[in-house]
């Protein structure tokens, strides 16, 4: 099929990824008040569906490398729709905590295979690019999900929220396995498949490893920043607790799109003057998250602070293409799908899952601020993996390679 066609399907599927992702979160007053619930319990919602997502990604990644890629994507996303209608039906807190876990198995089986797949479409000197605005489903699609998750529940229920989020999800998926077709499966001989000597492989090249210890630390600050900021805005200026999320997640929409289209679109234009693109795209985002952090903290009015912050979510969103550009060219394309599962689960494992707890924990002991400077300092070593793996990265592109 062409490939703006194939474009539009996956980039819709990952907006809706996202939007069903994110629509929890704007409708736990509703389910605290009628499952009756504690605070320990609605966070738990959001970790099951973490833990599962992180863990079924190298497994889902082993068969997809085997098997036609469409139809996992195509299955993935009818998982978690169903899961996401069957949250709208659950009785009981034990109801919603499973069907959330199912929602991280279809959304595993997704992410894992569609950046990969995706990128094998198109010529490596536009990668970045199209990539980044693949990327730009997740800010928006968090976005769509908060108001979405808001707005539908406000007047009509949470369990209206679910059920409206997981219909179109059904839709896509159904043309994903219509209208998609996985090319390398039906070129690939049985001897091209990937074993497990490939795959112990991936833990051997270093580059690669640096690049997921550098994305880890992106996550980890994205993840300490996005539960703590509304919090931030909120003790420190003065904002009421409406206005500290409106306008985070404004900024997190404007500037985070803003960051990854400019980060991808830079990648691919200095990929003309230099193989190392992706590596300084990716460096120069880790950095230019340092200042501006520091100087919003330091900031006491609300338009400085908020400006400050902007230009880091920027700075903190300009990776995005480049990182997943970064990942497929730093491996064989036989494993590329693996390769994706296993950054998944060390991005997570080292980053989001982690992040606003330690963020929390800083924030008892030396009090917010100190707890926001800490987590972008972060940043530093991430610094130290993305100069490493440029260091290191010596390969040739692959004959497969486009």
């Amino acid at each position: 099929m062409k490939t703006k066609h194939l474009f539009w399907i996956l980039f819709l599927l990952n907006l809706f990824n996202y939007i069903d992702r994110q629509v929890l979160y704007s409708v736990f007053p509703l389910l605290k008040t009628d499952l009756q619930i504690s605070d320990l319990q609605l966070g738990a919602l959001a970790s099951v569906f973490m833990l599962v997502y992180m863990c079924y990604a190298p497994l889902v990644g082993y068969f997809a490398d085997r098997t036609p890629r469409h139809k996992w994507i195509g299955a993935s996303a009818l998982i978690w729709s169903v899961a996401t209608l069957a949250c709208a039906a659950a009785k009981n807190y034990v109801s919603l905590l499973t069907t959330r876990g199912f929602i991280g198995v279809g959304e595993a089986g997704f992410t894992t295979i569609a950046q990969p797949f995706l990128a094998e479409h198109y010529p490596k000197e536009k990668r970045a690019t199209i990539l980044a605005i693949f990327g730009l489903a997740l800010p928006a699609g968090s976005a769509l999900g908060y108001l979405w998750g808001g707005l539908i529940g406000l007047h009509w229920g949470w369990r209206a929220a679910f059920l409206l989020a997981g219909v179109p999800g059904l839709v896509l998926g159904a043309l994903a396995f219509t209208q998609l077709q996985d090319a390398r499966h039906l070129r690939q001989r049985p001897a091209e498949k990937p074993g497990w000597a490939d795959y112990a492989a991936l833990l051997k090249n270093k580059p690669f490893l640096f690049i997921c210890l550098s994305h880890a630390m992106l996550t980890f600050i994205t993840g300490g920043l996005s539960a703590w900021m509304p919090t931030y805005l909120h003790r420190y200026l003065g904002l009421d607790v409406a206005q500290a999320g409106t306008l985070f997640g404004l900024l997190v929409v404007v500037c985070g799109a803003a960051g990854t289209y400019l980060g991808g679109k830079g990648a691919d234009k200095l990929l003309n003057y230099s193989q190392k693109a992706y590596f300084w795209v990716i460096g120069l985002g880790l950095a230019g998250v340092l200042l501006p952090a520091f100087w919003g903290v330091q900031a006491a009015r609300v338009p400085v602070a908020l400006a400050c912050f902007g230009v880091a979510i920027v700075c903190l969103f300009l990776p995005t293409g480049p990182i997943a550009a970064a990942l497929v060219s730093s491996t064989r394309t036989k494993v590329h799908t693996m390769a994706f599962a296993v950054n998944i689960f060390l991005i997570h494992a080292l980053g989001d899952a982690i992040s606003p707890m330690l963020v929390g924990h800083a924030s008892d002991l030396w009090g917010l601020k100190a707890a926001v400077l800490l987590c972008t300092a972060v940043a530093v070593p991430g610094i130290v993996f993305i100069w490493l793996a440029a260091q290191l990265e010596r390969r040739a592109p692959q004959p497969d390679e486009k």
